[in-house]
């Protein structure tokens, strides 16, 4: 990879450590705003610079959501870099170990994932000289805060980023509000601060998202969320389907007993994904419950003997699952992580890669009823569980099937008896 220049934000990030920086003495430092604004990578690499130059034979902690995230985010990009650099670096996967050596010198530095509370277990007992946090505000604090607590070689610096979430998040009270407090340097990016990003594409990722995302991701911003989800859908996203054959189906479900089931049948034409017809059964409105096997033949009565690729199913829907698969149909247990599958969804649909075909008249609705929760504690992105059950299962299908590159993800996810 080449480097033709770097923005006066990047030259920053890449020397506050150094020795004719005024911030050499802080503790900290702390990267947020928009989404390939060029902080993860310049970090990365004056992270990696800073420990070879200041240790030898430590070890330093690498963190992300998942350990997933954080090769595809940083690791994958940041390792070719170093060799090209001059650096030695030798991967060993299953241990989650990246050796580094450079100038006489070789560090350790540990792969790490923060998903959940239970994670903080995961880092205990390890001494380190140096963290760092990519897409920190995605870990809970209690993670954050063992990652911390392990940094006790003297000279030891703590790296942050992350792209904003709402006012209320604890990390944005907590270390972003009180930078100065935590000796931390607190650098905030806009997307015209990457110089390898073209006019057009920094075009592009304006239009990709709207309300609070577009807020959060393009503008940088701390914002809480409010109001409709998807407040850009209106009649103009509705579609008639292609007349042209379609090349593969699938089908997405909401599963509800006691609540409305959504399933939703789905072709492909080139790189669009049609919602082509629906089914919506609500049993408090109905007056009655329908069984396991009900559902599956009016699933089957809405592929209307099609081959499905793929079923995808909310994985706690445990009983309809096994349903399914004792009908032979080739069922995926969806991607459930509500805030990426909105995001993902609406990007999809503003860059005309979903279509919602014109018979869809429930999930229609619902995209004009379905609301952020603004009650909700903790500063947390809630949506209202009410008019969801249609998004939920349309959130699916973007999350494991159409966000997907053509070819991984069947091969990867159908899950067969």
């Amino acid at each position: 990879m080449r480097f033709e220049s770097f923005s006066p934000r990047q030259v920053e990030t890449l020397t506050w450590w150094s020795d004719s920086s005024p911030h050499k003495d802080l503790d900290a430092i702390i990267c947020d705003g928009a989404v390939r604004s060029g902080k993860t990578l310049c970090m990365g690499i004056s992270f990696v610079c800073w420990a070879m130059r200041r240790f030898s034979g430590q070890q330093f902690g690498l963190c992300g959501k998942t350990i997933g995230s954080l090769r595809r985010n940083l690791i994958n990009t940041l390792l070719p870099v170093m060799r090209d650099l001059g650096f030695y670096c030798a991967e060993k996967v299953s241990e989650n170990l990246i050796t580094i050596s450079f100038g006489g010198r070789t560090n350790r530095f540990y792969l790490f994932g923060g998903k959940d509370e239970g994670s903080s277990a995961l880092i205990q007992g390890i001494t380190l000289a140096g963290m760092f946090m990519d897409e920190a505000a995605l870990m809970p604090r209690s993670f954050v805060e063992q990652a911390c607590a392990r940094c006790s070689v003297d000279g030891s610096k703590m790296w942050f980023n992350c792209n904003p979430e709402g006012p209320e998040h604890w990390f944005y009270k907590e270390w972003i509000k009180k930078a100065t407090e935590r000796r931390a340097l607190y650098l905030h990016f806009t997307i015209e601060d990457n110089p390898s990003l073209s006019r057009e594409i920094i075009a592009r990722y304006r239009r990709m998202y709207s309300g609070v995302f577009y807020q959060r991701f393009i503008l940088g911003e701390w914002v809480a969320a409010q109001g409709r989800i998807y407040d850009f859908f209106d009649s103009s996203y509705v579609k008639d389907p292609p007349e042209e054959p379609l090349e593969e189906y699938a089908i997405s479900c909401d599963y509800g007993t006691a609540n409305p089931a959504s399933f939703g049948l789905w072709g492909r034409r080139g790189g669009v994904w049609y919602r082509l017809k629906e089914y919506y059964y609500d049993s408090r409105r109905e007056g009655s419950q329908k069984t396991d096997a009900e559902y599956v033949s009016q699933l089957l009565n809405l592929a209307g003997g099609r081959r499905l690729r793929a079923v995808v199913v909310d994985p706690s829907a445990a009983s309809f699952i096994e349903a399914l698969r004792r009908e032979n149909l080739p069922v995926v247990k969806a991607e459930n992580d509500v805030l990426s599958g909105i995001r993902l969804t609406a990007s999809l649909l503003k860059s005309g890669r979903l279509v919602i075909c014109r018979d869809c008249t429930d999930a229609i609705q619902e995209f004009s009823l379905y609301c952020w929760d603004e009650s909700a504690g903790g500063g947390r992105d809630v949506p209202v569980k009410e008019n969801d059950h249609a998004m939920d299962d349309i959130r699916y299908f973007a999350a494991t099937v159409a966000s997907r590159p053509r070819g991984t993800f069947f091969a990867r996810w159908v899950e067969r008896k």
